[in-house]
């Protein structure tokens, strides 16, 4: 059975940090990754970040490119997302789920499995 646990979230000033944390076990192969995913109010649920199992190789949507920052501590099966430079449209659900692939470098496809899902708010 997978199961993906978060940890992380909360409340957060414009321009201040946050981490959220995703413990992963039960993993197959075909899950190749491990991304962040958020909805904003009234928005639909957007990729954020994803990391591969097999290269390491990190994809982020433009939006947060040079301000998050997702990473793995294999040891732990533990994937990161460090969250800084925090925008008030930043806020919204965070999830983390396994992912299959990713095409274009920003688009993820084949989440089978999702975390609970954490609240970031973010005020200014």
């Amino acid at each position: 059975q997978v199961e993906l646990v978060q940890s992380g979230g909360g409340l957060a000033q414009a321009g201040g940090s946050l981490r959220l944390s995703c413990a992963a076990s039960g993993l197959t192969p075909e899950n190749d990754g491990i991304g962040w995913f958020r909805q904003a109010p009234g928005k639909e649920r957007e990729g954020v970040a994803c990391i591969s199992r097999s290269d390491e190789s990190t994809y982020y949507v433009d939006s947060v490119k040079g301000r998050f920052t997702i990473s793995r501590d294999n040891a732990k099966n533990t994937v990161y997302l460090q969250m800084n430079s925090l925008k008030p449209e930043d806020t919204g659900v965070y999830y983390c789920a396994t992912v299959r692939t990713v095409v274009g470098g920003n688009q993820f496809y084949g989440m089978d499995h999702w975390g609970k899902g954490t609240l970031v708010t973010v005020f200014s």
